[in-house]
């Protein structure tokens, strides 16, 4: 009885819109299993470590992960962008000033803000001109130089990972050596 029912159910218009809206489900997991992909996979992020006559420019972060840490200026690598270039756009965008002489620092796998995930490229660079300036209030509150002996707190861990390598030289941090 029950192949009978279900046979039956198969050229009924019950099941074409039961299959209709499995599909619709199927199509709709699917997309919310690629957005959950997306989502957990790393991000890149740059950073700067910016000097002018032994200082380095910090500013106050504002709606994102580290809301009230101090931090560099920095970003998302965008796709087909260089270190350099990407340092350069953030830097522009972020507080409006010119640097010089970028190099790298450091490389980090980083989950201190999980369940963000992030692959940092820690560069440093040497200030060429300009007067930093809030240009992007919603994500900082300021931008000041600092003393590398007298830094604010707190500082947001990308940025401790920068002063670490500066003092230590070490180049290479991954998960495990951040716990």
């Amino acid at each position: 009885m029950r192949v009978v029912v279900l046979a039956g159910a198969l050229f009924g218009s019950p099941l074409k819109k039961n299959l209709r809206a499995t599909n619709h489900i199927i199509g709709r997991d699917r997309l919310l299993t690629k957005f959950m992909n997306e989502q957990q996979r790393p991000k890149v992020g740059v950073g700067v470590m910016i000097l002018k006559n032994g200082k380095v420019l910090l500013g106050k972060r504002k709606g994102s992960h580290g809301e009230g840490e101090y931090a560099f200026p920095g970003g998302h690598l965008e796709y087909m962008e260089s270190f350099a270039d990407c340092t350069r756009r953030e830097v522009q965008e972020e507080c409006g000033i010119e640097i010089e002489n970028i190099r790298f620092q450091f490389l980090a796998n980083v989950t201190k803000y999980a369940p963000k995930h992030y692959v940092h490229i820690g560069l440093v660079a040497d200030w060429k001109s300009g007067e930093p300036k809030v240009l992007e209030p919603e994500k900082s509150e300021s931008w000041l130089w600092y003393d590398l002996d007298n830094l604010p707190d707190p500082i947001f861990e990308m940025c401790k990972l920068s002063f670490q390598s500066h003092k230590s030289g070490k180049n290479y941090l991954d998960v495990s050596d951040l716990k």
